[in-house]
């Protein structure tokens, strides 16, 4: 059904929906792009996208799928399945020695405890491949997120069903321990339906790889953990998390390239909430909550995935339900958001997003309608031109983008 093929092979022929005009961008980097952005520009032209998916007869998906992206031309190559050993390998995060990947299987029950998986594989430098290492408990039921802390010595997962965080040591090759260090949050929301208790929906580590945020749906935290060394990975600061507003839900959460904020995208009222950081007491500050619709949508949404550009100028979030991708710009002086436009992902629920390494492409997972989709990034206003085509491929949910080793 999903054959491997170059592309952008299916061709969508119906026009934009009436979102926000957007335009196309030069190919050179503005006068305040970064000096990483500047390299980025240079040293990617082709990028390794590994693409996490639900495995499922329905769709066809048997695992992790590979493609790779032309940094120049946006062109998009499926190079096919790549891990077909485990089950819906939804999220994924590469090691920063770019050896090693590392996937959460949204299991309830592994290995006869009542636990999701992690799962540890080698990435092939020619071809891309991967090969299964080993496997461990996730540290609690449903794993939904997994990252690699900037040394690569410790995997963290956040597991949906149980409301915990874990953290597995990694060792010289690549394999993970079990979990040394589980974190159990605690609480609930006013949505009776989705916040009865507590459900971690991300982990991640500010830039400097010493503190760690959880933000929890179930509960409306984000939970804040300082990262230590050996066995005690996620020790509990004081305070122990930054309360959201009730009954937001958040979800996904991106640091400013500079450090100094950060942002968590709410999936139940569908905003983003912006915040300056303390990075020597890991402490967070409410500055801005802002919608992430256009204030004429009608309907149910759920947001979804966010990211900050490469050069701190523009922030992206993903809605499922109006399905698209919205557009921020960012005062780098403030850290607080101004939208901009709304860009159509041409498909159904936009589960997760990436920004390539050259800072000129982003690409949108369209889970439902199991397609990828590329639009140029406008490197002065932020905004969106999807290109002509998609890719077809099986209800994809995690997109990571790996510059290619020479």
């Amino acid at each position: 059904m999903f054959s491997t093929r170059s592309v952008l092979a299916q061709l969508i022929t119906a026009p934009l929906l009436a979102f926000s005009a957007v335009g196309e961008t030069g190919e050179t980097a503005s006068a305040t792009t970064s000096p990483e952005y500047a390299t980025a520009l240079a040293d990617a032209p082709r990028c390794r996208v590994y693409v996490g998916t639900y495995t499922s007869p329905t769709t066809g998906s048997k695992g992790i799928y590979l493609v790779d992206l032309d940094t120049r031309s946006g062109e998009l190559t499926d190079r096919g399945l790549v891990a077909a050993e485990v089950k819906s390998p939804s999220f994924l995060a590469v090691h920063p020695s770019r050896r090693f990947l590392y996937a959460v299987s949204e299991l309830n029950e592994f290995q006869g405890q009542k636990a999701g998986a992690v799962s540890a594989f080698a990435i092939d430098a020619q071809t891309g491949k991967l090969t299964l290492l080993n496997q461990q408990p996730s540290g609690g039921q449903g794993p939904c997120y997994v990252t690699v802390d900037p040394t690569g010595k410790c995997v963290l997962t956040a597991n949906y069903t149980t409301g915990t965080v874990a953290a597995l040591p990694i060792d010289e090759e690549g394999r993970l321990g079990q979990p040394t260090a589980v974190a159990h949050h605690t609480g609930s929301g006013p949505n009776a339906k989705r916040q009865q208790g507590p459900h971690a929906h991300s982990i991640n580590l500010d830039p400097a790889g010493r503190f760690a945020f959880a933000p929890d749906l179930g509960v409306d935290k984000v939970f804040i953990y300082r990262f230590a060394g050996g066995d005690r990975w996620l020790l509990a600061t004081d305070p122990p998390a930054t309360q959201i507003a009730p009954g937001s839900g958040p979800r996904h959460f991106a640091f400013h390239p500079t450090g100094r904020f950060a942002y968590v995208i709410n999936e139940l009222n569908s905003t983003i909430t912006a915040f300056s950081y303390d990075a020597d007491r890991g402490l967070l500050e409410e500055l801005q909550t802002i919608p992430t619709l256009p204030k004429d949508f009608v309907g149910r949404n759920f947001p979804a995935d966010i990211h900050v550009h490469p050069t701190g100028k523009f922030l992206y979030g993903s809605n499922r339900g109006h399905d698209s991708i919205a557009v921020f710009t960012v005062d780098e002086l403030t850290g607080r958001l101004t939208a901009v436009g709304y860009a159509s992902t041409r498909g159904k629920n936009p589960r997760n997003f990436a920004i390539d390494p050259s800072g000129r492409w982003l690409l949108a997972a369209n889970q439902d309608s199991n397609t990828v989709v590329v639009f140029r990034i406008d490197a002065q206003r932020g905004l969106l031109t999807a290109k002509d085509g998609t890719l077809a491929m099986p209800s994809p949910v995690c997109l990571r983008p790996v510059v290619r080793t020479r």
